[in-house]
């Protein structure tokens, strides 16, 4: 059974994916308000009601902020590691024990014919984590918030039918911006977020044959641009024989206009 997603959010003031099989459909982070969520989901014609639960990767406020307020109102079921839950609890308010579900770390849940293995990242959280959809044949990987990918990602997200894959800053403009260093550190460092270049590396060791579509996520609002990120990406890829447009596309994500629903 094919899959669909729409990357609703994604940047430092908030993210948000959205991940459909016909079955079932699950919301990855809510970092937006509410009210923000809602209009998102009407953008792309889909009721929050009918989501089959919220998963979450860490517990930092772009990914949370709006996950509280969406189970409280919709009694959706939140879905999260034990280390990420204890970070979580105070953040999003009182959450209905029957509404509280633990995900391990590299486990996997079935729900009908959709498949979600979680796996471990590199990132100043408590436990973050991310997935990977399986429905079918298809798969769709999800990894942003990690400040490298290791040798044990790589052989769990290798020759998805489509990622998204952070690419979080230039190097030289982080280097040469307004933060401070003390920030500037943490973000190049192996718990912060990776570049366009490190991105790109990555995913020339991952794509495969069945991949068609890499969502450039998470991009930071002060140190990249749309078109520098797809451009370091693409000349990075070019020098590992791999011609974007050829074996796969690249495609934007913005932090307020979410991408159109696509199938995998």
């Amino acid at each position: 059974m094919s899959m669909q997603f729409s990357v609703l959010a994604s940047g430092s003031t908030g993210n948000a994916i959205y991940v459909e099989n016909g079955e079932h459909s699950f919301l990855v982070d809510a970092g937006l308000s509410g009210k923000q969520m809602e209009t998102l989901f009407q953008q792309i014609d889909r009721d929050m009601g009918k989501l089959s639960g919220i998963l979450v990767t860490h517990e930092h406020s772009d990914h949370i902020k709006g996950v509280g307020i969406i189970a409280r109102k919709y009694k959706l079921p939140i879905y999260a590691n034990e280390k990420t839950w204890l970070a979580m609890d105070n953040l999003i308010g009182q959450i209905p024990v029957e509404q509280k579900f633990t995900f391990g770390m590299e486990t996997v849940k079935s729900f009908g014919s959709l498949d979600i293995e979680s796996f471990g990242v590199s990132h100043d959280a408590a436990d973050p984590m991310f997935y990977v959809f399986h429905s079918g044949e298809k798969k769709l990987v999800l990894i942003t918030d990690t400040g490298y990918v290791s040798d044990r990602m790589k052989g769990l997200i290798s020759n998805a039918d489509a990622y998204v894959f952070e690419s979080n800053h230039d190097v030289q403009m982080l280097r040469m911006g307004r933060y401070p260093w003390s920030i500037k550190r943490r973000i190049l460092s192996d718990v912060g977020h990776v570049s366009n270049e490190d991105a790109a590396i990555a995913m020339g060791e991952v794509a495969g044959d069945r991949t068609k579509s890499i969502y450039l996520a998470h991009l930071s609002q002060d140190n990249n641009i749309k078109d520098l990120a797809r451009m370091s990406v693409a000349q990075t890829l070019e020098t590992q024989g791999i011609m974007v447009g050829e074996q796969f596309t690249l495609y934007d994500t913005d932090p307020k206009t979410p991408t159109i629903l696509t199938a995998v």
